[in-house]
């Protein structure tokens, strides 16, 4: 069994271990997650710099202390930087492009990768780092920008062991418990998109059982209040059947075509696994025909606005 839990002491016994630990870090993408990431870090007595191509994102986290980066090229003097993008094309670019990181991470730095993308690409730029003499950490995050701004996110980790123990004390200071899964880094890749699919499941499951019942004449509220406080009362169906009910789309916690793209990347696994997964492809076309009605920006839980207008229930959303 390789699975560990990562706590704070790990950053004290790899500095007694001469592994030492990471005081200054950038965050590239600074989005909702990436910047509670930048927020959290500065508020734990980080030095941190920060990049985004939106300059009121970066403007914002300078208020709070952080220092400002021309570019992902910036990264020479840290010790580590995180990344938080949108998909895989963003982190190549920004990881293996001219000029990225793979090229300007000093030597022994680390790039912690917390975006969803595919354990292929997280192998690609864990070589790339090796070759260079930096390392990668691959750990994405199960939860949403509010538990993110809370530090209650959980943090999947695999990759290089000591970096994953250099950075064990930031990635702590971002979340209420953090997973190492081994020297892999696709191996928390593939958990993330296993995790995601397990909760896309339960919306589609939990959006279409709230729109039979409300269509048969179970008041929707009582029906949420019945499920969430018997047998499913577990953190999605409560955190997410309480967004259903409430129809509550906007501000999105993850998009429904962030949501299509995570379910396309773990089919793409499954099939090279030779693993069917006949419930994740059909609620993968649920969220495509999500936003084949323009809704691809609201919250993957729209996957019970879908399920309430097929069922003839009123259901446009505000906008």
């Amino acid at each position: 069994m390789t699975c560990m839990e990562l706590s704070q002491s790990d950053a004290q016994t790899g500095q007694s271990a001469g592994i030492g630990v990471v005081h200054r870090l950038g965050v590239i993408g600074l989005g909702r997650m990436g910047g509670a990431f930048a927020a959290n870090l500065l508020a734990a007595g980080y030095e941190v710099h920060v990049f985004d191509p939106k300059a009121d994102r970066v403007e914002a986290l300078t208020v709070q202390g952080a220092q400002p980066m021309d570019g992902p090229s910036a990264v020479a003097g840290l010790e580590a930087v995180i990344t938080s993008l949108p998909d895989d094309a963003a982190a190549s670019a920004v990881t293996l492009g001219p000029g990225g990181l793979a090229e300007r991470l000093a030597k022994g730095a680390a790039h912690i990768s917390m975006s969803t993308v595919s354990p292929d690409l997280c192998r690609r730029m864990a070589e790339a780092h090796a070759n260079s003499g930096a390392a990668f950490v691959a750990a994405p995050v199960l939860g949403n920008p509010d538990l993110a701004r809370d530090r209650r996110l959980f943090v999947i980790a695999s990759g290089d062991e000591t970096a994953a123990l250099r950075v064990a004390g930031a990635l702590r200071a971002l979340s209420q418990r953090a997973f190492y899964l081994g020297e892999d880094p696709g191996a928390a890749a593939l958990m993330k998109l296993g995790a995601n699919t397990l909760t896309a499941l339960t919306l589609q499951s939990l959006g279409e059982v709230l729109a039979f019942l409300a269509k048969a004449g179970v008041a929707p509220e009582d029906a949420f209040q019945v499920l969430s406080g018997s047998l499913f009362d577990g953190k999605v169906h409560k955190a997410y059947g309480g967004k259903i009910l409430a129809k509550r789309w906007s501000p999105p916690g993850l998009t429904a075509a962030l949501a299509c793209k995570d379910l396309r990347l773990a089919l793409a696994e499954a099939e090279r696994a030779h693993a069917p997964m006949p419930a994740a492809s059909l609620t993968h076309d649920r969220l495509v025909a999500l936003m084949a009605r323009g809704w691809a920006d609201l919250d993957w839980s729209a996957l019970g606005l879908l399920a309430s207008v097929e069922a003839g229930l009123p259901g446009e959303p505000d906008r």
